[in-house]
């Protein structure tokens, strides 16, 4: 989901990790192994609803993945220095800020963010300029591409993996005649895409695809449409309140399909609340599965997982599902890649050593079980085990699936 503010949002708020040292000189020689190691992480934290909570957790994940790193000796024996950023969700305060911290002589070592894709866009030009390393959770077109973009790697999978993912679910749950309602967003259009390619080549029949304008608050025609084809079952992209239109019309068709909801709707809170608040517990929900990763899902046997949560509940409250918790991992990537090199002033060589396998291995991580980044390309090529498809249930600390919630 896009949200947009105008350019003059008030003031940036900033939050630096406790460090050691001081922030040093102002130019970039400072930045030497006896000085800090700085991140700047923007993201949405003034937004409204769903984008305020996922902005929040996103930031929760960034200071935990820091703090564990500085436990062990911080990246390329350099303490992590963490500079938060509030940028409304508005890619132009997101490109202003990240142009006053160049232009200040203190340029961070690594950019991260928290999404929209609208940010990453905007960013990456800035950032290749710069010779500036950086993690994305809001994939691009081109955003993965190291011909275009060498010093970038996604942390989030692509539309193309996740409707994979979705289409290998549906075929073994033998399911045929499966159809795709998707949003008017850039991401929504690029999802419906991808569904149709990915349900193809699983071999499953396509019932059809129908797309919904995003301030639309009735989807009831392209249910019906749906429903007419023939629609055995339902993938469903919808983020932040379409989500919740979209069940209310299916509500009204008294059509209890099997719904399967992408990561767009495991990310909105309302089918973790009880009614009134949410949607949990209805018979709106009743045939939902929602894809998240192994993360997103308690397992009191998965330590490096409940290591994170536990360092992100304890610098806050979690508001929303850990879906959102990606920059956790790159603080692990980058320190395991530091290692490889011997330092970390020469950023061309720390993406290189991302692309070696033997370096993704080795690196500590949590949010997801593994990444598989190439010298072809800088997404994390999620493998099929890394993800999960489950029923809604209560959060507690970002996670479905715990029976203490």
């Amino acid at each position: 989901m896009k949200v947009r503010y105008p350019a003059v949002v008030a003031a940036v708020a900033a939050s630096t990790l406790a460090l050691a040292g001081c922030a040093g000189s102002t130019s970039d020689a400072a930045q030497s192994a006896d000085g800090p190691y700085r991140v700047l992480v923007t993201g949405a934290i003034s937004g409204q609803g769903a984008l305020a909570a996922n902005a929040q957790t996103s930031v929760l994940a960034a200071k935990a993945g820091a703090d564990a790193v500085n436990r062990n000796g911080g990246i390329g024996g350099r303490q992590v220095e963490l500079t938060v950023v509030d940028d409304g969700g508005d890619a132009t305060k997101a490109v202003s800020s990240l142009r006053e911290a160049v232009a200040s002589g203190a340029k961070p070592d690594l950019f991260l963010n928290s999404g929209p894709s609208a940010v990453a866009a905007a960013t990456l030009p800035i950032l290749k300029q710069n010779r500036i390393l950086s993690f994305n959770i809001g994939p691009t077109d081109d955003s993965a591409d190291p011909a275009q973009y060498p010093l970038n790697f996604d942390l989030s999978p692509t539309a193309a993996d996740y409707a994979a993912s979705i289409a290998g679910y549906v075929e073994e749950k033998g399911y045929q005649q499966v159809g795709v309602i998707h949003s008017s967003s850039a991401y929504g259009e690029v999802f419906g895409r991808a569904m149709d390619s990915a349900l193809a080549a699983e071999g499953v029949s396509a019932s059809g695809s129908e797309e919904y304008d995003v301030a639309a608050l009735d989807m009831t025609a392209q249910l019906q449409a749906l429903k007419n084809k023939g629609t055995q079952a339902l993938v469903v992209d919808a983020y932040g309140a379409p989500l919740g239109y979209l069940l209310n019309s299916l509500q009204r068709l008294d059509w209890n399909v099997p719904l399967i909801g992408n990561t767009s709707v495991s990310g909105t809170a309302l089918v973790a609340k009880p009614a009134p608040d949410g949607v949990l517990g209805t018979p709106a929900t009743a045939n939902l599965v929602i894809q998240v990763f192994p993360s997103t899902v308690y397992d009191a046997n998965d330590a490096p997982v409940n290591a994170m949560v536990d360092s992100m509940a304890a610098l806050g409250q979690i508001p929303s599902t850990l879906i959102l918790a990606d920059n956790h991992d790159a603080f692990g990537l980058v320190a395991a890649a530091a290692e490889k090199v011997g330092g970390t002033d020469d950023p061309e060589k720390l993406a290189e050593a991302l692309e070696d396998r033997s370096v993704l291995d080795s690196a500590s991580t949590a949010f997801l079980p593994r990444y598989h980044y190439t010298a072809e390309s800088h997404s994390p090529n999620l493998d099929a085990d890394g993800y999960r498809f489950v029923p809604p249930s209560k959060l507690l600390n970002g996670q479905y699936g715990n029976p203490a919630a």
